[in-house]
């Protein structure tokens, strides 16, 4: 089969298509056919390492988080996906060598596995993954719920998405809208302002606006119950300025900067909650809720991918997985997916 591997850190270039013997699976794993793969910043990032030529804690890995396909082969123990079964995968090469969706036949953890809906196409289980469950997470940690998310369980709710032009900001729409929630987003461009009114936000407004605290104020008096924040560096006077007493701060990326300045007096006096999410470390527990939930949205028809609903999609074949990974890299809008074999 092939496979793209990298032995050492550093540019797109190191990326190499390989051809590998096809595994079988072991005990409580699954072998799955990609269809398409996903490709996200922290595929980059931890392609890229803190410097080049790292040495891996593996003699080489093959990348990508995010994939869907159809099982092949299911080892002892497998009950949550069978044979023939269209999924969906996620942290597929976390901590594991040769388990990510950059080659034709991935072997993984049954747990990272989850069935994708008959009415859900390859590219958007490609798309879920990383963004769709760092949405889900980041929609369920406010002190006043919901911890998790179904129709109605955001009522009532006003969330503001930083960056609803981004992938985990387009997820996050969508399912907030999804949820019931008063979706309010900010965006750096026209452009960006028309992709997420695509994926379903109410209200869309442009950052860098003077009175950009007015018009967020205007919409929620009483201030906005979530913030689902993709720059605190860049944002967090403006998150003060709109969070409602015992709002909650998500922050999921830091993009603008590692370093926040806050003022610990007005946040005391607003009880406001920060919560840090991190894919890899939230627990099985959270990942296997959010795929459900994730699933449920999907069976509803939420969560579509495509320039038509505020993600465009760019597409590269497996022996040009080097330059998707270039195109994450440079910032590209949208999402980039990797077509692996025939579906």
């Amino acid at each position: 089969m092939r496979a793209i591997v990298y032995s050492q850190t550093g540019e797109p270039s190191v990326l190499q298509l390989v051809d590998r013997p096809v595994n079988e699976p072991g005990a409580g794993e699954v072998r799955v056919r990609l269809v398409v793969a996903g490709v996200n910043p922290t595929d980059w990032k931890s392609r890229r390492g803190s410097a080049p030529g790292q040495a891996l804690a593996f003699e080489d890995v093959v990348p990508g988080q995010d994939g869907a396909g159809i099982v092949e082969a299911v080892g002892d123990g497998v009950e949550n996906v069978a044979v023939g079964d269209r999924v969906w995968l996620a942290l597929a090469a976390y901590q594991l060598a040769h388990s990510g969706t950059a080659q034709e036949h991935s072997v993984l953890p049954a747990d990272r596995v989850f069935p994708l809906p008959a009415n859900a196409s390859f590219d958007q289980g490609a798309s879920l993954g990383v963004p769709a469950i760092t949405a889900y997470r980041a929609l369920t940690v406010a002190e006043d719920g919901p911890s998790r998310l179904h129709p109605g369980a955001l009522h009532g709710k006003v969330v503001l998405v930083a960056g609803g032009a981004g992938a985990v900001g387009h997820a996050a729409i969508q399912l907030a809208r999804w949820a019931g929630a008063t979706v309010i987003t900010t965006v750096s461009s026209p452009s960006k302002a028309e992709l997420a009114t695509a994926a379903g936000a109410q209200h869309v407004l442009t950052y860098t606006d003077s009175d950009i605290v007015g018009q967020i104020r205007r919409i929620a008096p009483e201030g906005v119950d979530l913030i689902v924040e993709v720059a605190p560096a860049q944002n967090s006077h403006l998150d003060l300025a709109v969070i409602r007493n015992r709002g909650s701060i998500a922050v999921y990326a830091n993009n603008g900067g590692d370093q926040v300045t806050l003022d610990v007096r007005r946040h005391f006096s607003l009880n406001v909650r920060y919560q840090f999410v991190l894919l890899y470390t939230v627990g099985a527990d959270v990942i296997r809720a959010a795929a459900e939930a994730i699933n449920a949205a999907l069976v509803d028809g939420a969560l579509a991918v495509g320039e038509e609903t505020g993600l465009p999609l760019h597409r590269f074949d497996l022996a040009q997985t080097a330059d998707a990974h270039a195109l994450v890299e440079s910032g590209a809008v949208g999402k980039v997916l990797i077509d692996v074999t025939a579906e």
